[in-house]
């Protein structure tokens, strides 16, 4: 004959497995989305950093001699454009998000000594296919446009 207490810890162990089975898919998906927004957070940073990288560069090489005049030249842009995306003036390399290309940097005069460069790059969420695989619906569509803008005054 079991003991009183023996019969208890068998009932525990039965309590402990029905919650794990119902808390493992809600930790799961804290997991996964924390991990996507960081992800995400992430690439905007690199994004940003890039793009400031390239508006100091064009800033400082925008005049035209001594006229005071800001002027950019198609080759100058292309430099800008690389630099903003490979991290480098001869457009070699890998690009420093995924899918980054160089029409995807704009550089555009402000008025009289500012410069803007923007750019966007879009990424796609891993989560979407975990949900539509967890829940058997629908795909979600996690696609978030990423777009950093500095604007800097011709140095």
């Amino acid at each position: 004959m079991m003991r009183l207490a023996e019969k208890s810890k068998c009932r525990q162990r039965g309590a402990i497995l029905a919650e794990m089975a119902i808390v493992s898919p809600i930790l799961l998906f804290l997991m996964l989305a924390t991990a996507e927004v960081t992800r995400a957070f992430i690439d905007h940073n690199t994004l940003t950093k890039s793009v400031r990288t390239g508006v100091r560069y064009i800033a400082a090489n925008a005049f035209q001699g001594t006229t005071g005049v800001v002027w950019i030249s198609a080759a100058l842009r292309a430099e800008t454009q690389n630099l903003v995306v490979y991290g480098n003036f001869t457009g070699t390399g890998s690009p420093v998000l995924p899918g980054l290309v160089p029409a995807d940097v704009t550089v555009t005069v402000l008025g009289a000594d500012d410069i803007q460069v923007t750019a966007g790059h879009t990424i796609s969420g891993l989560l979407g296919p975990v949900l539509s695989s967890f829940y058997g619906g629908p795909n979600f569509n996690l696609v978030h446009n990423l777009q950093a803008t500095v604007t800097m005054r011709a140095l």
